[in-house]
C-alpha cells in the first residue's frame, strides 16, 4: 500500500521503505485495553471499523513519543495505494463506545490485496495493538484465519455476519444524523430527491434487510434481537462484476459502473413492447417493462451493434431487478413493508439505488419504501468491533 502523492511525509515519526509507510514508534499502550477495530472480510470488498479513542479530549499517547501513531497513519491519506480507501465523509465523530468516546473510522480494500493488509499490519506490530485478538466476521473470517495466526499472531474471533450486520445497522443510525433515507421521484426532475428517514421515530420494527455483497442475504428484523434470514440469492455484486469484466473488458467495480451509466439496456434486453408491440394492459405491464434480461443478443445484427455500455447497463438492470424482485416477494410474504438495502453493491452506485426505489414504489403501488444508507457495506465491521468490547477492560 503505497503512500499517495501529497501526503507529508514528515508528520509523526515515518521512515519511506520499498514505497511503505512505516512506523518507528513504540506502539504499546499505557495499560490500555481498548476495542481498536472490526473487520468484516467479505468474498470481494474487505471493510474496517477504526475506533480513534480520546480520553479528556486527547489523543491516547504511545510509550516513547508523543505520536499517535496508527491514528497518524490512518488519517495522513485518504488513499493506500491504488486500490485502498478510507472513506473520510462517513467518519462519525465523538461516539461512545463502550465508556470510551473517540471517531470511528471506515476503511476498505479489495479481499484480493489481503496480503498488503498482512504485511502493513505486521509492520505496524499489531499484535501489540490488538492485545493478539482481532473481531471479524464475514466469510474472509474463515478463510484467513490461519494468516491471523501465522503472519500476525493474533487471534481471530469470528462474529456471526448477520448478527454483526443488524448492530451496526442500529450503532450507525443511533451516531449519525441522517443514515437511513429513501428516494422521492417527481416529474420535475430527473434527478430524484433524496430524503432523511427517521428511523428510530418510526418505530423501526419489523423490517427487511436486503444485503447486497458478492451475493445476497434476505433477513426479517422483528426485534433488536430477534431476526432470521429469510432467503438470499447467488446472483449480487460479485456477479455483475464478474459479468462486466468478461462482456466488457472492464477491470474493476467503478469500471464497470462507469460503463453501466453510460449504456442503454434497451438495445441488448428484450421489452414488453418488443413482445406484444406496446403495453401489456391486462396486467399493468408498460411496454417499456424489461420482459427477457439479454433477450435481444440471439439476434446477429443486434450482437454486432452492441457497445460495452449497453452490455453493462443491460447486466446491471438485470442483477438490480432481480433482488428488488426477491426482496418485494419476502416482504410481501412477511407482511412487511419497510426494506433497507445494505451492501457496497450500492456504494457510489446512484443506477441500483433508482431502479429499486422506483421498482419497489411501482409494482407496490405505493405500499412498501425501498430505504438506504449512508454507510453501506460497514455495518458488518461496526457489528465485530461491537462485539469486542466483551474483551474490553
Amino acid at each position: 500500500m503505497q503512500m499517495a502523492d501529497g501526503v507529508d511525509s514528515t508528520r509523526a515519526s515515518w521512515s519511506i521503505q520499498e514505497n511503505e509507510l512505516i512506523p518507528k514508534t513504540d506502539l504499546k499502550l499505557q495499560g490500555k485495553t481498548l476495542p481498536w477495530v472490526g473487520i468484516d472480510i467479505g468474498g470481494t470488498l474487505s471493510k474496517v471499523a477504526y475506533f480513534e479513542y480520546y480520553e479528556n479530549g486527547d489523543n491516547i499517547k504511545y510509550l516513547g513519543n508523543n505520536h499517535t501513531a496508527v491514528q497518524d497513519f490512518i488519517k495522513s491519506t485518504h488513499q493506500y495505494g491504488s486500490d485502498g480507501e478510507r472513506d473520510a465523509r462517513l467518519e462519525l465523530k465523538d461516539v461512545q463506545l463502550g465508556s470510551r468516546k473517540g471517531n470511528l473510522h471506515f476503511i476498505r480494500f479489495p479481499t484480493s490485496r489481503m496480503d498488503a493488509f498482512f504485511e502493513l499490519a505486521e509492520e505496524m506490530r499489531a499484535k501489540e495493538l490488538l492485545q493478539k485478538k482481532v473481531y471479524a466476521t464475514g466469510g474472509g473470517a474463515y478463510k484467513f484465519d490461519n494468516n491471523f495466526k501465522e503472519v500476525l499472531d493474533l487471534q481471530l474471533v469470528k462474529c456471526d455476519e448477520l448478527h454483526c450486520l443488524i448492530q451496526g445497522i442500529h450503532f450507525i443510525d443511533a451516531n449519525f444524523i441522517g443514515e437511513c433515507y429513501y428516494l422521492k421521484f417527481s416529474n420535475d426532475s430527473a434527478e430524484p430527491e433524496k430524503v432523511t428517514y427517521d428511523f428510530q421515530s418510526a418505530c423501526p420494527y419489523p423490517f427487511i434487510v436486503v444485503n447486497v455483497g458478492s451475493g445476497v442475504s434476505i433477513l426479517a428484523v422483528r426485534s433488536s434481537s430477534e431476526f432470521e434470514r429469510i432467503t438470499g440469492s447467488a446472483l449480487g455484486g460479485g456477479t455483475f462484476v464478474g459479468l462486466s469484466c468478461l462482456l466488457t473488458g472492464c477491470d474493476t467495480f467503478e469500471e464497470a459502473l462507469e460503463l453501466a451509466a453510460k449504456g442503454d439496456n434497451k438495445t441488448v434486453d428484450k421489452l414488453v413492447k418488443d413482445i406484444y408491440g406496446g403495453d401489456y394492459t391486462r396486467f399493468g405491464l408498460p411496454g417499456d417493462v424489461v420482459a427477457s434480461s439479454f433477450g435481444s443478443m440471439i439476434l446477429q445484427e443486434k450482437r454486432d451493434n452492441v457497445r460495452k455500455e449497453d452490455l453493462a447497463c443491460a447486466t446491471l438492470m438485470m442483477i438490480t431487478n432481480n433482488i428488488g424482485s426477491i426482496a418485494r416477494m419476502c416482504a410481501i410474504n412477511e407482511g412487511i413493508d419497510r426494506v433497507i438495502f445494505a451492501g457496497n453493491f450500492l456504494r457510489k452506485n446512484n443506477l441500483s439505488m433508482s431502479m429499486l426505489a422506483r421498482a419497489m414504489d411501482f409494482w407496490s403501488k405505493g405500499t412498501m419504501k425501498a430505504i438506504f444508507l449512508e454507510h453501506e457495506g460497514y455495518c458488518g465491521a461496526v457489528g465485530a468491533l461491537l462485539e469486542s468490547l466483551s474483551d474490553v477492560t
